[in-house]
Order: structure tokens, then sequence, then C-alpha cells
């Protein structure tokens, strides 16, 4: 993949910090073993593409959710997200008293199901304003981030150090 012009790697690498789930907790460590990003570089495109999204779906996604849900596959999928979304808000009255420290420390630990994007939905089913919502869940990210980088880092000094021994 080092044969991908350096452009086309930061951008790939930035649209993968853009997808749902895997965001820049999989964009990080792909930038590096897969396109030979160095760790800033990695680093920079996945944080700049977890985050593009954050305000359209901090501000936008209900409206979206009632014109998609019009029809029936989408409506299905629509349900099933604002249910689970609906259900975690109704069982944490931390999260409604505390939404900024509750948005922050929800996408800032990079386990599987957190993140800008779940955090976001957060964010828009709590009615939270976009300059409220937007700066707790960017910096989630960025310590994300920080802590993905350093996991990675780790695992490839580990990698290297065996690779070594042989």
């Amino acid at each position: 993949m080092e044969a991908l012009p350096l452009l086309i790697r930061y951008l790939i690498t930035a649209i993968i910090g853009m997808v749902p789930i895997i965001e820049l907790r999989g964009a990080i460590p792909i930038g590096v073993f897969t396109f030979h990003l160095n760790y800033l570089e990695a680093f920079l495109c996945s944080f700049i593409g977890n985050i593009l999204p954050v305000y359209f779906i901090v501000k936008y996604i209900k409206p979206l959710f009632e014109f998609f849900g019009r029809w029936k596959p989408f409506k299905i999928i629509i349900d099933w997200a604002s249910n689970k979304a609906s259900k975690k808000i109704e069982e944490s009255t931390r999260l409604q008293n505390f939404a900024a420290l509750g948005l922050f420390l929800f996408v800032a630990i990079p386990v599987p199901g957190t993140g800008a994007w779940v955090g976001s939905l957060i964010a828009n089913f709590l009615e939270v304003p976009p300059k409220k919502a937007i700066p707790p869940i960017v910096a989630g990210v960025l310590v994300a981030g920080i802590i993905i980088l350093i996991l990675t880092a780790t695992a490839n000094g580990g990698i290297q150090y065996l690779m070594q021994r042989n």
C-alpha cells in the first residue's frame, strides 16, 4: 500500500475515521500498519475524519431519521437505533444531568459501541445544542485518539521486537 500516493493514503485514512463503529479506533492502526503513515499523520487524518460528521449528526440526524423513516427498510433500522439510544438515556439520569461530561467520557473511552457517532446521536436525543455538545465530543475523540495512538505504538514496538528476535 505504500505505492499509493501520500495524499490518497491520507484521504483513505480520514475516510476510515469517518466510518461509524470503526472511527479513529480503527483508522489509526490502519494508517500506521497498512498505509505506513507515521504516528502523527495517522492520528491527524483519523482525528479530522472522525470529527467531520459530528456537527451534522448533532444538528440534523432527527430530520434525516424522519425523512428516511417513511420507508419501511429504513424505519426498522431507525426505530431500532432510536429505541436503543432512548433506553440508554432514560437509564442514565447522570447522563441527562451532566450531559457534557457524560458525552466526553462516553466518547473518550475507546471501547466498541462508543465514539463520536454514538455520542453525537446521544447529544441529539438529549437535545443538547451543537455549541454545548460538540466541544466535549471533540475532546473525547482527542483523548480516545491519544489512547489508540499509544496502544498502536506499543503494539508496533512489540511486533518489531518479536521480529528482531527471530
